[in-house]
């Protein structure tokens, strides 16, 4: 069963269940998933549909971050809610020694030796990392802290 299709058939049990917040994620989630496909004019692989999901994630962690700054803390913890839900369907997130790792590795391929190559060590080091869950402004900061030194 495809990342969409499993997707559908959640949705479907959350309204069967009446689970109220679950299904109103899952519907925004189809819809963005739907949105992309017509776009682009095909259906989306599993990899794309992840890329979906990942923007939605980071859609919501910027959310509840501006409504923790205005003090709405409920509208907060509903965001942060939602993430819960969407992460279900993604890879599991890349552990702080392996973006260590995979930054490492990147270097070493790339023979970078300051902050200029930055941008050949995000794109090698977001390769090493394919098939992980992976915060691209966490990997920035540890490329800046490895390339800082040099």
């Amino acid at each position: 069963m495809s990342l969409s299709e499993q997707i559908h058939s959640d949705m479907v049990e959350a309204m069967r269940s009446g689970h109220a917040l679950q299904l109103g994620v899952l519907r925004m989630v189809k819809t963005a998933i739907k949105n992309k496909e017509v776009e682009i004019g095909e259906t989306l692989s599993d990899e794309a549909v992840e890329s979906v999901l990942n923007t939605q994630v980071k859609q919501r962690r910027d959310s509840a971050t501006q409504f923790r700054k205005g003090g709405r803390d409920e509208l907060a913890e509903k965001e942060e809610a939602e993430i819960g839900f969407i992460e279900r369907y993604l890879p599991a997130p890349a552990t702080e020694d392996e973006i260590r790792e995979a930054i490492a590795a990147a270097i070493a391929e790339t023979g970078a030796e300051s902050m200029k190559q930055m941008g050949a060590v995000m794109k090698a080091t977001m390769t090493g990392l394919t098939g992980k869950t992976v915060d691209g402004g966490r990997v920035s900061g540890l490329v800046r802290e490895a390339l800082g030194g040099r």
